[in-house]
């Protein structure tokens, strides 16, 4: 039991540290939204009806729907969007109506994502440097160029990897839950009267008093809840038992101390609006303040980072985008990884939404839409999960997710308001991306039934060559081809310019499923073929780490002898050429193309030796 419980807090502290860095830097502009706009007249009864919906938005949104709900959605232990998108795919393969329209409903909500990476970076460094001007207003002209360097050195180490920081991230969200906890508490012992608004009722008397007001607050108030999707996210990592001990007994306390804290600071000084958070704080206290904020803000900004690279890698392997260059930076850590071109991509579009919007109060429009159409979209899954994975009864499942499906809903029609006022920037960001992902993916479907039409089955080919069989050499040759009982281009090529055979010949096709983790037991298929010629089949699930020559060293002794010097591997380099007629629409099909281009190779993406690999070239038309 004790051994247990010495595993469990680490666990905890670092669920602190990843999950909750997001949602932990909310206070920074969250109340500052809904009072500083001037559209809530400064009454005590006000106040409070705003902070019971703040307290209740916490609670019915992150403890009950993430937490007690969508937490219990496990992928083989893994959460997030892609793992609840693939989860409820599976569920519904026999319907496959439903799943034609679902997929791309899931895919545009891990676009959104992306969305949501560039936003969070920008608004709570933004939010966390904004404290200088209450500190001092000559401060003010450095606000974003001191937010641009964070930003500029915050990137420029991601190639080095967190392990050497990353072990600071659960203790400095602890001193930041802690400190953000004592502010609110000491705001609270001079107004005790604020605790009034974690009655409910509260909320309902204004919303029942102001409707359209009400309304309009959503849009504001839902960024109590950003990074709430984080809690799934990470599930994987760090397990479903840490993630609610941390939030139960750690981040939901300090928030809601916090946010009352503010309130109570409202009561006694309506001025301080303009920053309440950084209000709270005595004087001595708010650089200091703003150091830590900085610092929790990076840390908030690195997990939205980390999360781009791993959902860009499932993406991937899902088959919704090429090829991209990964780099492990951590030896012992599989999941630790760096993707250059996502990481500076991410870097200019966030430069980008700094220098567009200034303040993090104009960050604050843009961000509820993406947050509230993602929760949105895990909801409608979480739906089908629970229905057709679980088979629990109809009116249940209706029940369980008919009362979130509301909640989002008014969250994100409140948030359409301010589509016009900055939200268009990540539904922008989502639909180029999504885009992409579509063109990527009918691409291969059509690349792959030109293939297919000009393929010759494998067995049958074998028969006729080795009628009159060309020279063997020396080795083993490894052709890849897409699919299985199929003549890979690289043979064909390989035997009509150099005439020659190998004396081991592998014909290895690598599939990726809908699941995250492939075990050794299932990982591979061998079916020979005679005439020492074998038929490999390779699977991946899509958090798996494709490592081509490690999966074969696991046939060695099925007949088969690999000896890593004298392996070739065989890649056929597909050159698109898009045509008129049939197919894709001709920009998609030009896109296509260029993408399928600049793809990374596939010999580096399988981890082949660099000495080893003979690609040969092949034009396909679509």
């Amino acid at each position: 039991m004790s051994s247990s419980k010495s595993a469990l807090v680490p666990l905890v502290v670092g669920a602190i540290g990843v999950v909750y860095g997001d949602i932990g830097t909310s206070v920074l502009y969250s109340v500052k939204e809904v009072f500083g706009g001037g559209h809530v007249e400064f009454t005590p009864d006000n106040v409070y009806g705003v902070l019971s919906m703040f307290f209740w938005t916490l609670t019915t949104i992150v403890s009950l729907k993430y937490v007690v709900l969508v937490l219990r959605a496990d992928n083989n232990g893994e959460g997030g969007l892609v793992a609840m998108l693939t989860l409820a795919s599976r569920a519904v393969a026999d319907r496959p109506r439903i799943r034609n329209i679902m997929m791309p409903i899931g895919i545009f909500g891990a676009c959104l994502f992306y969305g949501d990476g560039v936003i969070t970076p920008a608004i709570t460094i933004l939010g966390a440097m904004e404290g200088l001007e209450v500190v001092s207003p000559a401060f003010k002209s450095y606000v974003i160029p001191l937010t641009l360097v964070v930003l500029t050195l915050l990137f420029a180490v991601q190639k080095s990897g967190t392990a050497g920081i990353g072990k600071f991230f659960g203790p400095v969200m602890l001193v930041w839950f802690a400190a953000i906890a004592v502010l609110g508490a000491y705001q609270i012992a001079g107004h005790p009267e604020i605790l009034q608004a974690l009655n409910p009722w509260h909320a309902w008397l204004f919303a029942w008093h102001y409707p359209g007001l009400t309304f309009i607050l959503l849009g504001a108030i839902v960024l109590c809840v950003t990074g709430a999707e984080a809690l799934y996210a990470d599930m994987g990592h760090f397990g479903k038992k840490p993630i609610r001990i941390a939030w139960f007994t750690i981040a939901m306390p300090a928030l809601t101390l916090n946010y009352f804290g503010q309130g109570a600071l409202l009561l006694a000084e309506p001025a301080a609006k303009s920053n309440p958070f950084f209000m709270m704080a005595p004087d001595w206290a708010q650089l200091p303040l703003v150091v830590l904020a900085t610092a929790a803000a990076v840390i908030a900004s690195q997990a939205l980072i980390s999360g781009a690279f791993s959902v860009t890698k499932q993406v991937v392997q899902l088959g919704y985008l090429p090829r991209l260059q990964v780099l492990h930076t951590n030896v012992k850590e599989a999941g630790q990884i760096y993707m250059p071109l996502v990481n500076w991509t991410l870097f200019a579009l966030i430069v980008l939404a700094v220098g567009m919007f200034r303040t993090s109060g104009n960050l604050a429009a843009a961000y509820g839409i993406a947050v509230t159409t993602d929760m949105l979209i895990t909801t409608v899954l979480t739906f089908f999960v629970i229905r057709y994975a679980w088979k629990l009864p109809l009116l249940v499942c209706v029940a369980a997710t008919g009362f979130f499906f509301a909640v989002d809903i008014l969250f994100w029609a409140s948030n359409l308001l301010k589509l016009f006022h900055g939200g268009w920037f990540p539904l922008v960001i989502a639909g180029a991306i999504f885009t992409l992902m579509l063109t990527w993916r009918d691409g291969r479907t059509l690349l792959n039934e030109s293939l297919r039409a000009t393929s010759i089955g494998l067995s049958d080919f074998l028969d006729a060559i080795f009628i009159a069989p060309p020279q063997r050499v020396a080795g083993t040759a490894v052709f890849l081809a897409a699919e299985p009982g199929v003549v890979p281009n690289a043979l064909m090529h390989n035997l009509k310019h150099n005439k020659v055979l190998h004396e081991q010949n592998l014909f290895v096709t690598v599939r990726n499923h809908e699941v995250p983790w492939v075990g050794m037991d299932k990982r591979i298929e061998v079916e020979s073929l005679g005439r020492h010629c074998w038929q490999v089949v390779i699977h991946y699930g899509f958090k798996n780490d494709p490592d081509l020559p490690k999966a074969l060293e696991h046939i060695t002794g099925r007949g088969i002898d690999l000896n890593p010097m004298t392996t070739s591997y065989f890649l056929s380099r597909d050159i698109v050429s898009p045509t008129f007629g049939e197919g894709m629409s001709p920009w998609r099909e030009k896109l296509f193309a260029q993408m399928h281009h600049n793809a990374s190779a596939a010999a580096e993406f399988m981890n082949l030796p660099s000495n080893a690999v003979v690609e040969l070239g092949s034009k396909v038309e679509i």
